[in-house]
């Protein structure tokens, strides 16, 4: 029997997401190394002691142990696990399609795999090279710290904001600008204003939405501190002065 494998607004930032008519179904793997299989290759050392695994529902155990399991699957019954995530954008589709909304997915909740580059293999809707061209009216997005030059083939449904990492320098951030958005963590607390600006780009709140796709490119994606990542000291989180 098939499952469903997505979480669908579970957090109150992709439930923002309805006020502008979409409804988001987010694939949560474990991250990192924690299921002992490596899904973040370019992961730096600042972004795997912060990750958001550690914010929300992914803080109690439970949660974690449920996505290590997960994402042993997707790697020991890779065509079931497909199957499923075909099933689950499925049930996503019709349930946005009650509530008029648009259907949105991030296949990278807690991870970077390339998904462009794995194929799908199911009964139902068939055979493809990836699970995009299987559903080309469905918009998919994620955060990824792969050099985009190695990620140049997308599907145009699949939209990547590239995530600062902690060592990168200006000319590295220009780089990505010309692909996309970066992605940048601060120390910002909630309730205060991001900067305007960082490194000389203008800063857009990504808290307000989890909607990336909806940005230009050239934008810092400004992201406040969550999780593990308040006590960063690596470099990962921007330090910025704090307001009292």
């Amino acid at each position: 029997m098939a499952k469903n494998i997505l979480s669908v607004n579970v957090d109150a930032k992709t439930s923002k997401g309805t006020a502008r008519g979409f409804l988001t179904g987010i694939l949560y793997l474990a991250p990192a190394k924690e299921s002992g299989r490596e899904v973040c290759r370019y992961r730096s050392k600042g972004c795997t002691a912060a990750c958001l695994y550690t914010a929300g529902r992914g803080g109690f155990n439970s949660v974690q142990q449920a996505r290590k399991a997960k994402t042993e699957r997707f790697f020991r019954e890779r065509d079931t696990f497909m199957a499923d995530l075909v099933y689950s954008i499925q049930a996503l589709e019709r349930k946005a399609a009650r509530e008029g909304l648009t259907p949105v997915v991030r296949l990278n909740g807690t991870s970077d795999i390339p998904w462009e580059r794995v194929p799908v293999k199911d009964s139902r809707k068939g055979s493809a090279p990836n699970v995009f061209q299987l559903f080309p009216n469905v918009q998919f997005y994620d955060y990824t710290k792969y050099p985009l030059e190695k990620r140049s083939n997308l599907p145009r449904n699949y939209d990547l904001t590239f995530s600062y990492a902690d060592g990168m320098n200006r000319a590295d951030i220009v780089q990505a600008m010309g692909r996309s958005r970066v992605a940048v963590v601060f120390n910002t607390p909630k309730g205060q204003e991001l900067p305007a600006e960082w490194n000389g780009f203008p800063v857009v709140d990504a808290d307000t939405t989890d909607l990336r796709f909806l940005e230009p490119k050239g934008v810092i994606a400004g992201l406040r501190a969550k999780g593990a990542a308040r006590k960063d000291q690596s470099g990962f989180v921007i330090q910025l002065p704090v307001l009292n």
